[in-house]
């Protein structure tokens, strides 16, 4: 089976990680200040938090923010849902923004229209590792005196104009899911450039613990959001080969590009000579979503794992229901998700695997025209 992705652990990382297993010192040890010091070097930002999950990375942003009861926040419309269920999840309100078919981020030209006096952050999302458009976000955000939290869990390592996407706004938010270049099982990160903030980060993720010329206290109303010392062992040595591997998704990308750019019924991901994409997924959109969920089950049994790329929250249940939306609510976001395919990348992907795809994604389409 040629797996949609498959994580790429070094001998070296798993033999320290049995190391800090045999010391019995698992959570929040060396390891933890070394990835944290190892991603604030890499991003050229001051401070980075270690958290248990991306999610628990973008609960925490908000909390800080003090975002509340009666605040809406600014989402795109075509996410994983844990862009918005943390927004649900601190009692305020997710305001869904179509996105662009170009690069899958939120369409800019839209957003002003949903911003009122209740309107508190934007959350931008680097969809599929390629960055949204920054400097039209935070010039909208100075505009209405807003909050950017970037939610940044595909793009670790991704530009937008020369700039690492994660570092524009008051905070970026990062995944270490197994998806994700680089990974710790579970895990994510917060960074930010403002110290109290990352103040505040440290004390949420540990139950509110503050510890001041050696007297512990209990200040807030925390959470336990820690990452193991043996997550971060695991991090921290899968950031030494990082430039490597997106290196190489940049090539097995290339050669997706000209294995595909011809066939008529198939949009490959664009390029943009103002950005870095990591390709954490490599996304196309079939024309006719049956075709698509056919193809899925035509390359399975060829032993080609594919996947839809992400959802239009628009049309859960629970966003659907909650807030009475309706499918046709952002039109590009229902596109994106009945009809846009997720096919293997990463480390464990090679120019023939590459090739014996596209030949078969190729045969599908003659047979189905047939």
């Amino acid at each position: 089976m040629i797996r949609l992705s498959k994580p790429n652990i070094s001998e070296e990382a798993i033999q320290e990680i049995i190391k800090v297993i045999r010391s019995g010192y698992l959570v929040q040890g060396r390891y933890v200040n070394d990835f944290e010091e190892s991603i604030c070097n890499y991003l050229n930002i001051k401070n980075a938090v270690v958290v248990s999950s991306g999610t628990a990375a973008l609960h925490l942003a908000l909390m800080v923010l003090s975002i509340k009861d009666g605040d809406e926040v600014i989402v795109p419309a075509f996410t994983f849902p844990a862009t918005a269920n943390v927004v649900e999840l601190v009692g305020a309100k997710p305001v869904f923004v179509d996105i662009n078919l170009t690069d899958y981020c939120i369409d800019i030209t839209k957003i002003e229209d949903k911003i009122n006096p209740r309107t508190k952050a934007i959350i931008p999302v680097h969809e599929f590792g390629q960055a949204a458009k920054m400097d039209d976000i935070i010039n909208i955000a100075e505009k209405y005196n807003l909050k950017v939290i970037e939610d940044a869990a595909c793009a670790l390592g991704a530009e937008f104009n020369g700039r690492k996407v994660g570092t524009f706004g008051e905070m970026g938010c990062f995944s270490f899911h197994p998806r994700k270049a680089i990974t710790t099982g579970e895990g994510g990160v917060i960074v930010t450039n403002n110290d109290e903030v990352s103040s505040k980060l440290r004390m949420l993720r540990n139950h509110g613990i503050s510890n001041i010329d050696g007297k512990t206290d209990f200040i807030v109303a925390g959470l336990n959001y820690r990452m193991t010392d043996f997550q971060a062992a695991l991090g921290f040595y899968q950031m030494k080969t990082l430039e490597n591997e997106i290196t190489h998704r940049v090539k097995m990308a290339q050669e997706y590009g000209k294995q595909l750019s011809n066939i008529k019924w198939i949009k490959t991901p664009e390029i943009f000579k103002d950005r870095r994409m990591v390709y954490q997924t490599y996304h196309i959109l079939i024309d006719g979503y049956i075709r698509r969920n056919s193809l899925i089950q035509y390359l399975k049994k060829h032993d080609i794992e594919a996947n839809i790329g992400a959802h239009a929250l628009n049309c859960t249940k629970y966003y659907r229901e909650k807030h009475n939306l309706i499918y046709d609510d952002n039109p590009n976001a229902l596109i994106s998700y009945k009809r846009g395919l997720a096919l293997p990348m990463g480390s464990h992907i090679s120019l023939n695997d590459i090739r014996e795809i596209s030949k078969y994604i190729l045969k599908w389409g003659v047979d189905y025209e047939n």
